[in-house]
């Protein structure tokens, strides 16, 4: 790979045919081993890759700055955005994935690039998931959106999430069924994390792909 993000990989069990993926994005201040644990019953069955945040953000990493939650650097997401794109292209090609069992995993700011990527990049993603995110106006408003009609996407947050409110996942969710997609959309008795039965559910929909 010719990518400048760090990142983990393991591989599916099974080889000689095109293997689905997930793509893992952390959270703001953490790194690229925090989320395979969320997917740990799939590593018998996809590719995993989990990138770290190019941006030195203590105790850990980010992937993008931000101006005030909910408003990110555009400059930066602009640029973290089509790296991932490339990433994600470049790891098609060198691992010989199947492009239609692609799925972007993310968690806060990672589920605000999981979105991103699932209404902008080509070849289109297969699944999204935003554990606890948002979708940035300029997203909205300013890219260019490709077709999401075959596109299943799995929304969360918490009730009582102090970080990114829990109207934002309301707001993703309407934002996407506006699109075409089809959504499963759950809230939680939580705050700005994942519960139990949020990574029960996460992983009865990954199942469903």
């Amino acid at each position: 790979m010719k990518s400048p993000f760090t990142f983990t990989h393991t591989k599916p069990v099974k080889s000689g045919e095109k293997q689905p993926a997930l793509f893992l994005l952390h959270g703001m201040g953490s790194h690229e081993e925090d989320l395979p644990q969320l997917v740990k019953d799939f590593t018998d069955t996809h590719h995993i890759f989990s990138l770290r945040g190019p941006i030195v953000h203590e105790p850990g990493y980010a992937f993008f700055t931000i101006e005030e939650e909910g408003k990110p650097v555009r400059e930066v997401f602009d640029k973290v955005l089509v790296y991932i794109q490339s990433f994600i292209r470049e790891a098609i090609q060198e691992y010989d994935l199947d492009p239609g069992r692609l799925t972007a995993i993310g968690f806060s700011q990672g589920a605000v690039l999981a979105q991103a990527l699932g209404v902008t990049l080509i070849p289109s993603l297969h699944g999204v998931v935003a554990l606890s995110g948002y979708v940035p106006d300029f997203v909205k408003s300013e890219y260019a959106i490709q077709s999401v009609e075959n596109q299943q996407v799995f929304i969360s947050h918490g009730d009582y999430d102090y970080v990114i409110p829990s109207q934002s996942g309301v707001e993703s969710k309407e934002y996407f069924e506006s699109l075409g997609a089809d959504v499963t959309f759950k809230t939680y008795n939580d705050g700005h994390g994942v519960t139990p039965e949020n990574q029960q559910d996460l992983t009865a929909f990954i199942r469903s792909l």
